[in-house]
């Protein structure tokens, strides 16, 4: 008869949903992070980052002493090759009167602060009073960490340049040092070998990095951590610009 069909289109089954033979809607629970593992998580994170921050650090340090150091041994070269000129073309130790090289230098060179020569000079930046050494500068040490004792190589003359770098000179009795702290005399380590580098001028007329053939201290005990040389750490200018391995080293 005409009541017997039922259409497919309304037939509903188990599952479906409000419309025919719409399939049932899966309900999904979002899992996420509990406290306890978010902590745990970032108690991680801060040991991981509290052990390699340090290295991060002192690598950056140590390129910026690095390229530092580079600019102040071009910056000398120039200044002695102005110096050079002014002396008809060639410079050598005997042609610098004592006590003069400091004002011949900062001729040609941006400072901002003349801190005098150092020698029994109590308000120099770094003052050398050999004769009541407990009154000396104590801003400086070797290479392997014990106080600079002897002050003689700084104390003929001293001034800071604009950027910071602070220069002490050695010019007496025919030798020539110069003597860069390249991030300045307020910003550690103050420690031979690592910011503190001495340049020579040789009798033959070079400026050579001292540690360097031709230079007055070669020797290892003057760039060695296990060395208990005076000057420790003088030698080490030569081998922190034409080492590669030197400045990973340290």
């Amino acid at each position: 008869g005409g009541g017997g069909q039922s259409s497919l289109s309304t037939i509903t089954g188990i599952g479906a949903g409000s419309g025919p033979f719409r399939a049932a809607e899966k309900r999904t629970i979002k899992s996420g992070f509990t406290l306890a593992e978010v902590l745990i998580t970032l108690g991680i994170i801060g040991v991981v980052a509290a052990m390699t921050l340090p290295s991060i650090t002192a690598s950056k340090q140590r390129e910026e002493l690095k390229a530092s150091l580079k600019k102040n041994y071009s910056i000398i070269q120039q200044v002695f090759l102005h110096l050079a000129s002014d002396n008809g073309g060639s410079l050598r130790p005997a042609d610098i009167g004592g006590w003069t090289l400091k004002k011949d230098m900062m001729k040609y060179m941006k400072v901002l602060k003349d801190c005098g020569y150092g020698t029994l000079e109590a308000d120099a930046c770094v003052s050398n009073m050999y004769n009541n050494p407990e009154l000396s500068s104590t801003k400086y040490k070797t290479f392997d960490g014990r106080l600079i004792s002897s002050l003689t190589y700084f104390d003929d003359g001293q001034f800071i340049l604009s950027d910071g770098s602070f220069y002490m000179l050695e010019n007496n009795k025919g030798s020539i040092y110069i003597t860069v702290d390249v991030n300045g005399i307020n910003k550690n380590p103050n420690q031979w070998g690592y910011d503190l580098f001495t340049f020579q001028l040789t009798d033959k007329g070079k400026l050579l990095p001292m540690g360097a053939e031709g230079t007055d201290y070669t020797d290892d005990t003057c760039c060695s951590k296990s060395s208990t040389d005076k000057y420790n750490g003088i030698a080490c200018a030569n081998k922190a610009i034409s080492d590669k391995d030197y400045w990973k080293n340290l």
